[in-house]
């Protein structure tokens, strides 16, 4: 529990709506200001969750669970602040991403398609690739947040 009286709670989500639950809460908030939800998370490495901060009850989280369409069930008791601290903290958008490992380009002209890690650059956050179906192999450099990593390097 926080200094602040507030507590924190996981909302289970249908999977890969957790961005959907956080919009349909915000809604929620603007015709219910009865809620008192002071922060809302929705961290990309904890699918099917949604983090909410609120000094409310739990049986008012099961009331929000109603309410919104892809929101399935409040996890029973609080998380703590321990627990979701290291979901604040900013990764470098090249983390976990090594020379040899596939990626899937998701921004971009090559949206879309395959390539192999060549170089990485950390200090910029960018990476070099190759197209994997590619004729002739063109180094294209990307930023780190538009590829998707596909299979890890062997080591």
């Amino acid at each position: 529990m926080s200094d602040f009286g507030n507590k924190i709670y996981a909302l289970k989500t249908t999977a890969n709506k957790e961005r959907k639950v956080v919009d349909d809460i915000v809604k929620l908030l603007k015709d219910h200001p009865e809620f008192d939800i002071k922060s809302i998370m929705a961290p990309d490495e904890l699918r099917g969750y949604v983090l909410i901060e609120t000094p409310d009850e739990y049986a008012r989280m099961e009331q929000i669970v109603r309410l919104i369409p892809n929101a399935r069930a409040v996890v029973k008791g609080e998380t703590s602040f321990e627990e979701v601290e290291h979901f604040l903290e900013p990764k470098a958008a090249v983390a976990g991403i090594d020379e040899g490992t596939i990626v899937e380009l998701i921004a971009g002209p090559f949206k879309g398609e395959k390539a192999v890690v060549k170089r990485v650059d950390a200090g910029k956050e960018e990476i070099t690739v190759e197209l994997y179906e590619s004729m002739v192999p063109i180094p294209i450099t990307v930023r780190g947040d538009n590829v998707r990593v596909i299979e890890k390097a062997q080591e």
